[in-house]
């Protein structure tokens, strides 16, 4: 049995050991550091005598501790200690087959204490004490070698106690242990034999008030006195100044913030993330477009794409499929600096005077001299009018520009001079996607122009509108600048 015990001592000591450095990450102070405690106890007795069968009895104790101040998790104090009860065996082959002993002990030792956190704490006591016993039979009477003062009723004894303690309040403590008390004789069961001396084990509970040590209300380590942040939740890794830890110093403490290693300086939200004004994904200290509207995509720097690299971004950009080197206007189309309807990267004649009717290369068309006298011609003219679609209508639409008006009404004046004259109105496409919707497309191009003319009173019988998409080219659909020319629409006076 001693041999056990000693091994239970060695192993409980480098459990301490082994396991203090993962606990000193957690809990920074012992929390019975300085204090003086007073513990009263109850419990149970098991004796182990020259009896075969191991009585179960009761006792009481009470303890009188002082520990050490301590800076670490563990702690040294020194112990007084008494009580007293019961220890009682039986042994059919034995007689008297009963006793039941009185005693009483009054002792001190060395306690150890280890705490796994502010509330949990493990100890271990060392100790001797003196012994005072009286074995009794089954009336109540002292036993035979006891009557006959065959032996000393006194007698020093070893003390080894483990347990552990829960912290209820600041103060108070709930305890359990276990303990053995080594006989140094083998008297107390009134017998002498065998090869070990008596001995009994005890198992109790108890409560510990503990007075003037180490305060720390909300258990985090830092003493109250020196806490500048009282309070802290239970588990919270602290600061020398008892604060909850801000590794990134970002100003939202490490056990709430969801962006941690933040860059010094940084502004966060509440969360300890880096604001985001924008709400574009890309946090302000990186965002190089930080007044981006919501839900325009971006890229990596916070921008708004801009896939044609015109300069203007492509949730403003009117135009953007834009030739890469083209100039474009605010909205992104290619600047037709004479406003002749060709944009200036394809006008071959870019200073024509403003209301002159070009061609598709953006050159005057160059009329027929007529006769003065010749009447009946001016009444028939020959007329044909090219819009081309980069600067009449948006890429991949239907709908007229704003910038297609200015040669419509010419033309509008025209028809209203010549009430009688008839037009015919063809819609052209490059040979980019399938003929049928190209067939769609020019033919719905043809339609917006004629709508247009109707809107300024012209009537729809003086108009034939064909859709002819790919099928008749006037440049190479092979080249950029050849399928622009290909994408028009052309008005013919014929009649």
């Amino acid at each position: 049995m001693r041999i056990i015990i000693v091994a239970f001592t060695a192993v409980l000591f480098f459990c301490n050991s082994s396991i203090s450095q993962t606990i000193q990450n957690i809990q920074k102070r012992n929390p019975f550091s300085g204090t003086l405690n007073v513990t009263v106890e109850g419990g149970a007795t098991y004796s182990l005598t020259d009896y075969s069968k191991i009585g179960l009895d009761y006792f009481a104790k009470s303890a009188l501790e002082y520990y050490l101040a301590s800076n670490t998790i563990s702690t040294l104090g020194l112990s007084l200690f008494g009580g007293g009860g019961y220890i009682s065996g039986s042994d059919n082959n034995k007689s008297p087959d009963y006793f039941r002993t009185e005693m009483y002990y009054l002792g001190s030792g060395l306690v150890y204490n280890i705490a796994f956190s502010s509330k949990f704490c493990m100890y271990l006591l060392t100790g001797m004490s003196r012994l005072y016993f009286n074995p009794k039979g089954r009336n109540g009477q002292k036993l035979p070698n006891n009557l006959a003062n065959k032996y000393s009723r006194s007698e020093w004894g070893y003390n080894i106690e483990s347990g552990f303690r829960i912290k209820a309040t600041n103060n108070l403590s709930i305890n359990f242990n276990g303990g053995v008390l080594l006989s140094q004789k083998d008297n107390l069961d009134d017998l002498q034999s065998g090869k070990s001396n008596d001995m009994f084990l005890t198992s109790s509970i108890g409560l510990t008030y503990s007075m003037f040590g180490f305060q720390d209300a909300d258990g985090d380590g830092i003493e109250d006195s020196k806490d500048m942040c009282p309070g802290t939740p239970a588990g919270i890794l602290v600061d020398e100044f008892g604060c909850p830890a801000d590794a990134d110093k970002d100003g939202v403490p490490d056990y709430l913030d969801r962006c941690s290693g933040t860059p010094k300086g940084v502004r966060v939200d509440k969360d300890g993330c880096p604001v985001d004004s924008d709400k574009d994904g890309i946090p302000d200290y990186t965002d190089l477009c930080p007044n981006t509207p919501a839900g325009v995509a971006v890229d990596e720097y916070g921008c708004p794409f801009d896939h044609d690299a015109d300069g203007v971004p492509d949730y403003l950009d009117k135009c953007p499929n834009t030739p890469a080197g083209v100039s474009v206007d605010e909205k992104g189309c290619p600047l037709d600096s004479d406003m002749d309807g060709v944009p200036d990267y394809l006008d071959k004649c870019p200073d024509t005077k403003h209301g002159t009717i070009v061609d598709p290369d953006g050159c005057p068309v160059v009329k027929k001299v007529e006769s003065e006298n010749d009447e009946l011609k001016k009444e028939k003219p020959k007329r044909e009018i090219v819009l081309t679609a980069a600067t009449s209508f948006e890429f991949g639409k239907t709908n007229l520009l704003p910038s297609a008006f200015s040669r419509l009404n010419q033309l509008v004046e025209e028809m209203k001079e010549f009430p009688n004259s008839e037009w015919l109105i063809e819609g052209h496409t490059d040979n980019i996607g399938s003929e049928a919707m190209n067939e769609f497309i020019s033919l719905e191009r043809a339609k917006s122009v004629l709508n247009y003319f109707i809107s300024k009173g012209i009537s729809k019988t003086r108009f034939t509108i064909i859709g002819k998409g790919e099928k008749d080219p006037v440049a190479d659909n092979n080249t950029e600048s050849g399928r622009a020319k290909n994408r028009r629409v052309v008005i013919f006076r014929v009649k």
